[in-house]
């Protein structure tokens, strides 16, 4: 009997990311994985109105400061 070849395959490393979504996967039921990842999505976007907000405050405080040009 001749001796099986075995071929070496590259398998991708898997991610810390990819590794906690198993675990996530695996404890955790669908109804509070999708809660849990609904609550990020909050926070991210009121992160984002947030600088928007501060960003907004700085051109409107810039504009009341300027002073006006002569003519």
């Amino acid at each position: 009997m001749e001796a099986a070849q075995l071929r070496a395959t590259a398998r991708p490393i898997p991610s810390v990311t990819g590794a906690l979504r198993a675990v996530e996967a695996v404890l955790l039921g669908g109804g509070q994985r999708t809660a849990r990842r609904n609550a990020w999505t909050s926070v991210l976007e009121d992160r984002r109105r947030a600088k928007d907000r501060s960003d907004a405050q700085y051109v409107l405080e810039a504009a009341a400061t300027r002073r006006p040009h002569a003519t």
